[in-house]
């Protein structure tokens, strides 16, 4: 289908990488408790835009000049790792009101967007996973719109999940916010998670 090579493993891995918690998710689910669905889709909506620079990054010989430069890979890298660490110790420092008649301030959707965005950007090992992972299921004689079409089913497939984590995270956090305490433990939770994801990307590439 769409002359995509083993369609129905295509569909399956995209489903399993959706799957695999990431730092997207946790800026999702944080941005979705935060503020409620506005701003988790606003965080999808910059979650999918970074994967689609990546993607088009990937599909226009990016990678190969990445390779050719490895201080700048480097540095992207480093940079991804800080800027999730930043991020983490932020939450960590947050200060979460005891008092549960007191509302999360109120934040623009934009601002989700934006942080969703950047966290899906600073991870560069995306793009060289869209690399191994497109040619796995294209034929040598495959045209540019097989391509497309393969771009399009990870961004719509992406959609309905982080969709679906917005719905389901908004329902609990509706349940949660009147309990300070486990605010307070899903913020540091999810602070944590920022850090370790940092950190295991800065192990890694060293």
């Amino acid at each position: 289908m769409f002359q995509i090579h083993n369609y129905l493993s295509f569909i399956a891995a995209i489903l399993v990488f959706q799957l695999i918690p990431g730092p997207g998710t946790i800026a999702i689910l944080n941005a979705t408790a935060r503020n409620g669905i506005r701003a988790g889709f606003g965080a999808v909506f910059g979650t999918l835009l970074g994967d689609m620079v990546f993607m088009l990054a990937a599909v226009a010989g990016l990678a190969a000049v990445m390779n050719a430069n490895p201080i700048l890979f480097q540095a992207l890298q480093a940079f991804g790792a800080a800027y999730l660490v930043w991020m983490g110790v932020q939450l960590l420092r947050a200060r979460i009101d005891e008092t549960a008649q007191k509302a999360e301030p109120l934040r623009s959707a934009w601002i989700y967007f934006r942080q969703g965005f950047a966290v899906s950007l600073t991870n560069p090992k995306v793009v060289l996973f869209f690399v191994a992972f497109f040619p796995l299921f294209l034929r040598p004689d495959s045209p540019a719109s097989t391509l497309a079409a393969m771009m399009a089913h990870v961004t719509l497939i992406s959609l309905a999940y982080q969709s679906l984590l917005v719905l389901a995270g908004n329902a609990i956090a509706g349940r949660l916010r009147s309990w300070p305490f486990a605010r307070r433990l899903a913020t540091r939770f999810a602070g944590l998670a920022l850090i370790g994801f940092g950190l295991k990307l800065a192990a890694s590439n060293r």
